[in-house]
Order: C-alpha cells, then sequence, then structure tokens
C-alpha cells in the first residue's frame, strides 16, 4: 500500500523555490529519514507530507487522498506530526496528560472539548512508553528539553496515524538526552506495528536502527532516495553538504567527518 507519494512536486513562496522536481514514494511499514543542511527543505517537505501546505506544481497523494481535491482537516488526524511549530504553540501552563490528549481533536491547548476513559487511558499508556508517565500532572513549561521531545512523540501517536512525521525530534539535546531519545525512536522503527514514519535530521547519528530509507536534499532539490545504505554513500553526503566527506558504520550507527 502506497501511504505517500509525491510526482514533480515544487513549493515556491514568492520569488523564493522551497522545492523543486521532487518525486517521492512511500510505502506502508516504510521508516524514512530525510537529511540535509538547514535550509535544505526539508521542513518543508514534512508540512506537505503533514497536509499543512499545497504544492505550486506536481501531486501530492496522502493516504489514498490528493492535496487539493481532500477536506485537510479530515486528513490531518490521521497524520501523527511532532515539530518544534508545535511545541511553540502549546501554552506553558498546560498539563502534560492535556498536551497528549488534545491530539485526539487534532488541536494544541485544553478547551472546552471532552474525552472518555479511552482516551485518558491511551494517554498515560503513551506517557509511560515514553517515560514521562510520572510527569503527566505536571504543566509543560516546567519540563526539560528531553522530557519535552519525548512528549511531543507521545502527543504524535495519540491519535494512532497512519503516517508519522518527526521533525528534527533529537534538536537542542545534549549527549544523553539524545542517546536516551534515539534509543527509544529505535524501538518505535523496528515495531512492526508502529506506524509508517519519516524522521527529519541533519545529524546522521541521530539516525535510529530500524530506518529503511533515506532522501538526501539540498537547495530544495533531491540529491539521492532510495533504500537506506544506497541512499546514504559518502559522495551523496559529500554532494548534499557541499564539502567532502567520509561516512562510517558502527554497530549501526551513522557518522560522518570531513574528509578534506
Amino acid at each position: 500500500m502506497v501511504v505517500a507519494q509525491l510526482t514533480g512536486v515544487a513549493l515556491r513562496r514568492g520569488t523564493s523555490t522551497l522545492l523543486e522536481a521532487v518525486n517521492l514514494r512511500i510505502d506502508d511499514g516504510d521508516r524514512w529519514v530525510i537529511i540535509g543542511p538547514n535550509g535544505a527543505g526539508k521542513t518543508t517537505l514534512l508540512s506537505l507530507l503533514a497536509a499543512q501546505s499545497y504544492p505550486s506544481a506536481g501531486t501530492v497523494t496522502l493516504l489514498g487522498e490528493t492535496l487539493g481535491r481532500v477536506d485537510v482537516f479530515e486528513l490531518r488526524p490521521r497524520i501523527g506530526l511532532a515539530s518544534p511549530a508545535i511545541v511553540a504553540r502549546v501554552p506553558s501552563h498546560e498539563r502534560v496528560r492535556d498536551v497528549v490528549l488534545s491530539a485526539a481533536y487534532g488541536i494544541v491547548g485544553r478547551w472546552r472539548e471532552t474525552y472518555d476513559r479511552q482516551d485518558l487511558e491511551r494517554a498515560n499508556s503513551l506517557l509511560d512508553a515514553w517515560q514521562v508517565g510520572h510527569l503527566a500532572d505536571r504543566t509543560f513549561g516546567t519540563l526539560s528539553d528531553g522530557e519535552r521531545k519525548r512528549v511531543e512523540v507521545a502527543r504524535a501517536l495519540m491519535s494512532n496515524p497512519e503516517l508519522l512525521l518527526l521533525d528534527e525530534p533529537s534538536g537542542g539535546l545534549d549527549l544523553a538526552g539524545r542517546e536516551r531519545l534515539v534509543a527509544r525512536l529505535a524501538r518505535l522503527c523496528q515495531d512492526p506495528a508502529a506506524p509508517t514514519s519519516v524522521l527529519v535530521t541533519h545529524h546522521l547519528e541521530e539516525i535510529p536502527l530500524g530506518i529503511t530509507h533515506a532522501m538526501l536534499l539540498n537547495h530544495g532539490r533531491v540529491v539521492a532516495v532510495g533504500p537506506l545504505e544506497e541512499a546514504l554513500t559518502a559522495d551523496n553526503l559529500s554532494v548534499t553538504y557541499e564539502m567532502p566527506l567520509r561516512l562510517s558504520h558502527e554497530d549501526g550507527r551513522w557518522f560522518a567527518r570531513n574528509a578534506s
């Protein structure tokens, strides 16, 4: 089953071209990573996959629906998204449990909506699974960066999505926090019951075990795309980051170093 397909996609804002000639097919069960430097178009691509943006050219099909021909407010709850943009909208006084619960309605910030026992049980279960269950009654603004990141992912999973999108989930974390999160993401990626997923990063060491495919982007264009070990090569990375790089793979983790 095709979960997402982009064909000849471009996205422009005014005189700026953010994406150009992007082709991508994501099948059920795939685990993708999108890699590239700052400004490469990674988050822009994720916004299309999240049905948050529309292409200027080409076709985007998500979960059997084509953007521009579907009510995105019905489509978005089928897609789980964790991103800095969502975190920035969460009220600092919001309880952690409510941050996760409100994703069931696809909203940010608890209002007057009601939740049943199953919703509460799922939210608590996800918080426990991401090792932040003990923080459920704390306010979001009191959490550390690492705790917030885990709450973000729990929230993204709340609606039992068919497609999970993670925008730089390890961004801003210290070494210990990053390693704990990458280990937990590896368990998620290797779980056959987990949703099809796409992770955005510009640090190779943040690629968890279980990732099956990669897309490398620079200046809004695709440098390489395909199965992980075919797309992620030293030559492709060197083109992507515009400098000679060596690539190593140790204990299931990837690392890049300057080769000059």
